[in-house]
């Protein structure tokens, strides 16, 4: 959604604010300059109250993989009949999508915080 209404140089409307929520932006002000600009200064508030939910990140457990399986269920298609006379767009494709459905069966996901997932990288 559009938030600024004034017209802030020359007459025009140039500057954006744009918001997703309705409570996020509130007093959205134009007026006065800085220095010589013909441009003019944007005011407004960004809310950060409010309630706060935690977010949790899930990533893959790979403590927890059955790595035998992933092994197995990957070896045991036969990959030269299956990217035969494929192009290299269509053979990625086709080995992706079997990756990740593997990857779906053998590896579980964990769920961190962001707390935790940003402890991780350090």
């Amino acid at each position: 959604m559009q938030v600024v209404e004034d017209r802030a140089r020359r007459g025009a409307l140039l500057d954006l604010v744009l918001k997703n929520k309705e409570e996020l932006v509130e007093n959205v002000k134009v007026g006065g300059r800085l220095g010589c600009s013909d441009h003019e200064i944007m005011e407004f508030r960004i809310l950060g109250g409010g309630i706060r939910t935690i977010s949790r990140i899930k990533s893959l457990d790979l403590r927890r993989a059955n790595s035998g399986l992933f092994k197995e269920l990957l070896g045991g298609i036969p990959w030269a009949r299956a990217l035969e006379d494929r192009g290299a767009h269509e053979c990625w494709s086709l080995f992706k999508r079997h990756f990740l459905h593997t990857q779906d069966w053998c590896i579980p996901l964990s769920k961190k915080s962001r707390k935790e997932a940003g402890d991780l990288h350090r």
